[in-house]
């Protein structure tokens, strides 16, 4: 069964919903509706990864996450941590993350792979090849899948020579990231490439910007929830993980349209 994983974006400048829940009390009250409306996990950040996004700090990012993070523990949720920064994931975890989600599979922090190992906690390992103010100046591909594959491969291999078990790994094809909008469609059309990989994967399409071409110019960011519940029962047919959405209540009832019909066939 595909996890829904519901983004909690605790900054000023997220592209999607900047500042809505830039304060903790707010930030909790959402990972608390949004596990209301059938989040599996609970994804906090405190950076934005937008492109052209200015890094933050781990003391001001932990300053940002780790009380929501605390808060939503305590109330039995599934917590994870969207971060860059190893100081972060280890705060993270000690306060009550479940699960770290770096959008660098380690490349940002040569530390991550050591807490990751230490810790124990699954680990998310995204494609990355730069930061928010370099990333789509690395677009560039020979065959996009195959490329992303054998990069991925690259950090299973250093992070599983770091310490990190087999089990705890997922990966992230990462959408939007050094891409262009048409490598976007060419890895969501080839998602069994990357699960023939061996470890769970995720798929993170949500209100990203490729998914704007399907829109009338002047749409909101939120018309692009309806492509991207879509794009999660495609990736639930594949096979996927999990997927990382803005828009929970939608993309768990786009899922449970596949599981009934999914049902009935086998049914049949």
């Amino acid at each position: 069964m595909t996890q829904v994983m519901g983004i909690l974006n605790v900054t000023p400048d997220s592209f999607s919903d900047g500042g809505r829940w830039a304060q903790a009390d707010a930030a909790v009250a959402r990972g608390r509706e949004l596990a209301a409306q059938g989040a599996d996990i609970i994804d906090v950040g405190g950076e934005s990864t937008r492109p052209g996004a200015d890094r933050v700090p781990p003391e001001a990012e932990q300053e940002r996450v780790i009380p929501v993070i605390r808060e939503l523990a305590r109330a039995g949720l599934v917590v994870s941590v969207d971060t860059l920064h190893a100081s972060t994931a280890r705060a993270a975890v000690e306060a009550g993350a479940a699960i770290i989600n770096d959008v660098s599979g380690g490349l940002a922090d040569p530390a991550m792979a050591s807490v990751a190992a230490e810790t124990g906690r699954p680990y998310i390992a995204m494609h990355w090849r730069g930061h928010a103010k370099q990333m789509d100046t690395l677009a560039e591909y020979a065959d996009v899948v195959h490329d992303v594959r054998r990069e991925l491969e690259e950090r299973v291999d250093a992070l599983l020579a770091a310490g990190v078990a087999p089990s705890q790994l997922v990966l992230d094809p990462g959408l939007g990231f050094a891409k262009q909008g048409h490598h976007n469609w060419e890895l969501l059309a080839r998602l069994d490439e990357l699960q023939a990989v061996g470890f769970p994967v995720m798929v993170g399409a949500s209100r990203k910007r490729f998914l704007a071409g399907l829109l009338p110019a002047d749409a909101p960011v939120t018309a692009r929830d309806l492509p991207t519940s879509v794009i999660s029962v495609l990736a639930a047919q594949a096979g996927a993980w999990a997927v990382r959405v803005h828009d929970v209540e939608s993309t768990r009832v786009a899922l449970a349209v596949l599981a009934r019909v999914d049902s009935d066939r086998m049914d049949a």
